[in-house]
């Protein structure tokens, strides 16, 4: 991720969320679905990174020895949480989202 996104909480406006689709409650499920979409690439990411670091007759001391490994995953432990990324990226306006549209 090339742009700077904050790794903790933060206070936020509720009203500031609410007002590109009029609804807070909407907003909460475009961002759920957009962390979500970014939680799952990332541990698909992960997993394939770790696969090569996989073998069936590993041993304990193979385990604790595979430092590259650990650094991988340390990596990926200081990104910052797809939630996180998907406020980002709400308040920037780079979600492209649609409201269904309602039956009379």
């Amino acid at each position: 991720m090339t742009k700077k996104i904050p790794t903790n909480t933060q206070t936020r406006d509720l009203s500031e969320f609410a007002a590109p689709t009029g609804n807070i409650y909407e907003t909460v499920v475009i961002l759920s679905k957009r962390a979500n979409q970014l939680a799952v690439a990332e541990k698909k990411e992960l997993n394939k990174k770790l696969e090569d670091f996989k073998n069936d007759r590993d041993t304990m001391e193979e385990i604790h020895e595979n430092r590259e490994q650990i650094e991988i995953s340390k990596y990926y432990e200081r990104q910052p949480k797809s939630t996180l990324v998907a406020i980002s990226e709400f308040q920037n306006d780079e979600i492209m989202y649609r409201m269904a549209k309602k039956e009379e």
